[in-house]
């Protein structure tokens, strides 16, 4: 396919879809020229999930930055919580500056099914992201328990109990798994900016990038819908929203 067609297909679910290569070239285009800063500068973290198709399509010019630290479990929920955002910043450079990206994820695959994508060696599509297709099927079959969260199972646990409490909302909507992604989405954009604010960081600027993940196909390759983009000044305490300034980089 080409890249058109490519972008075509995602964008019939995310008008707002890009490259993952666009978004982080746009990133790089935007921490120089507000901030001064390159790549080799700056720390990078990510709270996306732990499945391997994420690796596989990790962009290659993201691997400029320091990093990245690990913060995502489950659908990239920061499981290591302010633990590892404490040790996260702890490694950042001196003249440096501080970058968390967030995003769950979902698959479409070229015959625009939701939820599913084919991964390299397979013959069939299988689930992504496996975990919210697997709580999204416990929570339509009245399965999820309010407050059960184990120790053996702990992060599918908490996925669990977050879409239990927008149940009404992921049920009614006309496509339950992409509803259950947004609530994901939003679960994980709270917590990372309660973290953020209770974390201490020797650089000046804290930049918080959040999205959709979305992965295709093997021969498709990834994408992702920008929702958020904040950069902290700890000198000022101001926080700017670079949202509108990111996405105009990418036209």
């Amino acid at each position: 396919m080409k890249k058109r067609d490519r972008l075509a297909l995602i964008r019939r679910f995310y008008p707002r879809a890009v490259t993952t290569n666009e978004s982080v070239e746009a990133l790089f285009d935007l921490l120089e020229s507000r901030f001064d800063l390159e790549p080799h500068q700056i720390m990078l973290a990510d709270s996306i999930c732990s499945d391997d198709v994420n690796t596989i399509e990790y962009p290659a010019r993201a691997y400029e930055m320091l990093g990245p630290f690990k913060m995502g479990g489950l659908d990239g929920f920061p499981f290591t919580g302010l633990t590892g955002m404490a040790a996260f910043a702890g490694h950042v450079p001196d003249d440096g500056a501080v970058f968390v990206f967030y995003a769950p994820h979902i698959g479409i695959s070229k015959a625009g099914v939701v939820g599913e994508l084919m991964r390299i060696g397979q013959s069939r599509p299988t689930g992504c992201c496996g975990a919210a297709k697997g709580a999204l099927a416990r929570l339509v079959a009245g399965r999820i328990v309010a407050g059960h969260v184990t120790e053996l199972d702990h992060q599918i646990n908490i996925i669990e109990q977050l879409l239990l409490t927008q149940q009404r909302r992921v049920l009614s909507a006309p496509d339950p798994l992409r509803e259950a992604t947004e609530v994901i989405y939003e679960a994980i954009h709270e917590r990372i900016h309660t973290l953020v604010d209770a974390t201490t960081y020797p650089c000046r600027y804290v930049v918080t990038v959040g999205a959709i993940l979305i992965n295709g196909d093997h021969d498709v390759g990834s994408f992702a819908e920008p929702r958020h983009v904040y950069a902290r000044d700890s000198k000022t305490g101001e926080t700017l929203d670079l949202f509108e300034d990111y996405m105009q980089r990418m036209r």
